[in-house]
């Protein structure tokens, strides 16, 4: 299939749209690995004829590879990578000018909160707050101001709120305001944002679809033609894209993403379903998983979402037992950041929300006691037993 014949790939389905999609064997050679091209410039013709590509910064082979290739899973038009899930994040920022405003799901990623209270507040870029699980809420809120773009995760980090997508849309498009998904959460296996009417997802490409903690990296998609081009000038005007072989990592990833999905979350509902055991004795104050019949954003899970992914998140009766807990882990790394092959344990106050005052953690659920596990592809047996044991040290 030749290499720009990418609405074909829509006839497929995700396993091999992850396959092949973006990956088609090299043109030149038959290479069935997209090649790394490490070159910083392209040769022209005559100043101005170019084959395509002119600068590594404004467009790249091996990052054009995986631009297809997340546009594909999204089922979007269009892709762009980025340096980091941040970059990808910090760029859709830069669509906003002086005196506009952001609306943002009051359970979100620390370094979404940081960027936006911190860093755009500078140059008089509003951003409020709100509990998107609650519609009446939400509404109210988008009535209340213009808002030039909802920004949204679903599940939420590190709560595992589930927001209703399809009728955030609609209230955000109903009251003037585009819709961005952080999709890191999910991945698109689970969960396609822009077929619930969002306008932009974006990914830090570091965690599920790179999928070995071995990159940083970041990545919009969108069907919005507009959107793309003033996000394609930023991408190439503010320059924060990814390196040729780190885009051939996440497109290594990306292969097996489906794969990966399906045991992150078999082990997943494993691991809440034996901590809920332990809630139920006492032993722990809360358990955050889609996946249990008891959660009440159960029956939302299972409607949007492919199945119910790799993350969740306890709170233990105590900082000092949370602390213990994890120093007793035996599989489980202590480590920042989701989505590898290997399981990873951290407390999110301390970490990675540790930019969100204390207060507004506390008030959100995010206490100093809460854990939060990113669980990966190893025997559930085995992390079920390794959580076993370090109940019981930090008893």
């Amino acid at each position: 299939m030749a290499n720009d014949d990418r609405e074909d790939w829509n006839r497929y389905g995700f396993s091999t749209k992850a396959v092949h999609a973006g990956q088609e064997p090299d043109i030149l050679t038959g290479s069935v690995s997209v090649p790394i091209y490490l070159t910083s410039t392209y040769a022209q013709e005559s100043p101005g004829v170019t084959k395509g590509f002119e600068y590594s910064r404004t467009g790249n082979p091996t990052r054009q590879a995986l631009e297809r290739s997340i546009a594909s899973l999204e089922s979007a038009k269009f892709g762009l990578a980025f340096s980091s899930g941040m970059a990808a994040i910090s760029t859709i920022g830069n669509l906003l000018r002086s005196g506009d405003r952001i609306l943002i799901c009051d359970d979100t990623y620390g370094g979404t909160y940081r960027v936006f209270t911190r860093v755009f507040s500078k140059f008089s870029i509003g951003a409020d707050f709100v509990d998107a699980t609650r519609l009446d809420v939400l509404e109210s809120a988008l009535k209340s101001k213009h808002y030039s773009f909802l920004l949204i995760e679903s599940p939420t980090n590190p709560m595992l709120k589930v927001i209703d997508i399809e009728k955030s849309c609609e209230l955000a498009h109903s009251n003037g305001s585009k819709v961005i998904v952080d999709n890191t959460f999910t991945s698109p296996y689970v969960s396609n944002p822009l077929a619930m009417g969002a306008d932009i997802v974006v990914h830090s490409t570091t965690k599920y679809l790179a999928g070995h903690s071995d990159i940083i990296g970041g990545a919009v998609a969108t069907n919005d033609s507009q959107l793309h081009q003033d996000l394609k000038f930023l991408q190439n005007a503010v320059g924060a894209v990814p390196s040729p072989f780190d885009c051939w990592l996440v497109l290594r990833g990306i292969r097996t993403l489906a794969l990966r999905m399906d045991r992150h979350f078999e082990n997943a509902l494993a691991l809440a379903q034996f901590i809920q055991k332990l809630k139920e004795e006492g032993r722990v104050k809360s358990v955050n998983y889609p996946g249990l019949p008891d959660s009440p954003f159960h029956n939302l899970a299972a409607k949007q979402m492919r199945n119910f992914g790799g993350m969740l998140s306890f709170e233990m009766n105590s900082k000092k037992q949370a602390v213990s807990f994890t120093q007793h882990l035996k599989l489980f790394t202590i480590a920042e950041s989701l989505g590898g092959v290997e399981s990873l344990v951290e407390l999110p106050a301390i970490m990675t929300h540790a930019s969100i005052p204390e207060q507004e953690r506390n008030a959100k659920g995010v206490t100093d006691s809460l854990i939060r596990i990113s669980t990966g592809v190893e025997d559930k047996q085995d992390l079920i037993n390794d959580l076993r044991q370090a109940f019981k040290a930090a008893s």
